[in-house]
């Protein structure tokens, strides 16, 4: 079976280690590598979708990013115990019109003995901003280290 490191029982820094790892793959917007991240049949509450299995969250990725245009990310770890991460996130967006969004929410995560997410259970709310509240300004792709976390830029 594939696995995909840190695994668990997660530390402190393995719980960021693999939270950092999350955020640079769903920061390169790309559904087939992000599902690699989630076993064969992961089971997710996305909003208020509910879907199971790797292929079902590729297309929702898919779908989300066809939407979710100039997608920046950022996740912090909230709580972790052996198998679980708890995270906390932001990410700013626009729709195809340029009206500009800043979702919130938070995410519980429970991995297998490989590393890989069996279950993922998200809740979003979107806030609509304007171009000059935006906080995210990284060239798409991977958040740059010395860029602010949540907590800094007091989200």
């Amino acid at each position: 079976m594939e696995t995909r490191p840190p695994l668990p029982p997660f530390s402190r820094d393995t719980a960021v280690q693999k939270i950092r790892l999350a955020e640079d793959g769903w920061n390169t917007r790309d559904p087939a590598r992000v599902a690699l991240a989630y076993s064969e049949d992961t089971h997710w509450r996305n909003r208020s979708e509910f879907l199971s299995g790797r292929q079902a969250a590729q297309s929702l990725l898919q779908r989300k990013w066809q939407r979710e245009l100039d997608y920046r990310l950022i996740k912090e770890l909230w709580a972790f115990e052996a198998h679980r991460i708890a995270v906390r996130f932001a990410y700013e967006w626009h729709d195809d019109s340029m009206n500009w969004y800043r979702s919130y929410g938070n995410e519980n995560w429970e991995f297998n003995a490989f590393g890989l997410m069996i279950h993922r259970h998200a809740s979003i709310n979107d806030l609509p901003i304007t171009q000059a509240d935006r906080k995210f300004h990284w060239p798409l792709g991977r958040r740059p280290d010395e860029h602010p976390g949540l907590t800094e830029l007091g989200l």
